[in-house]
């Protein structure tokens, strides 16, 4: 069985591009908050586009199996989403390790920043597993 990458369609095209501008605007509008508010991010475990780029290339790898799974057996699409997310879960929980531990005066920022991203990018994901699931083949 050979893993071929679908040819994504029109729509698809353009709902990648729309997540892609969103999730650029949302990084260029977080960075400014930050700024705003004076957060200085230089004792955080990891920096805010690190955190961007491994949720966003999650994200992108969660549509690619999802658009490969619905190719094939579409009533697989709920349980590879599930699959997928426990494993982002997995990933996460080992990279949140640190600032869990962390005792400096922005540990309380950092955690709440990487839980927030973790949610706000689970309900896209989540948004756009139902958008699949409620295609017409």
């Amino acid at each position: 069985m050979s893993f071929q990458l679908f040819p994504p369609t029109q729509q698809q095209k353009q709902g990648l591009a729309l997540w892609i501008a969103l999730v650029a605007l949302s990084y260029f509008v977080h960075q400014y908050l930050f700024e705003l508010m004076e957060i200085f991010r230089e004792d955080f475990s990891y920096s805010l586009l690190s955190l961007y780029l491994f949720f966003g290339i999650f994200s992108i790898v969660l549509r690619v199996v999802l658009f490969q799974v619905r190719s094939r057996n579409f009533d697989l699409l709920g349980m590879s989403f599930l699959i997928v997310t426990t494993l982002k879960m997995l990933i996460c929980f080992l990279l949140v390790r640190p600032i869990l531990k962390s005792t400096t005066v922005s540990a309380s920022i950092e955690k709440t920043n990487f839980f927030v991203m973790f949610i706000v990018f689970l309900a896209i994901e989540t948004v756009v597993t139902i958008r699949i699931l409620n295609e017409k083949q």
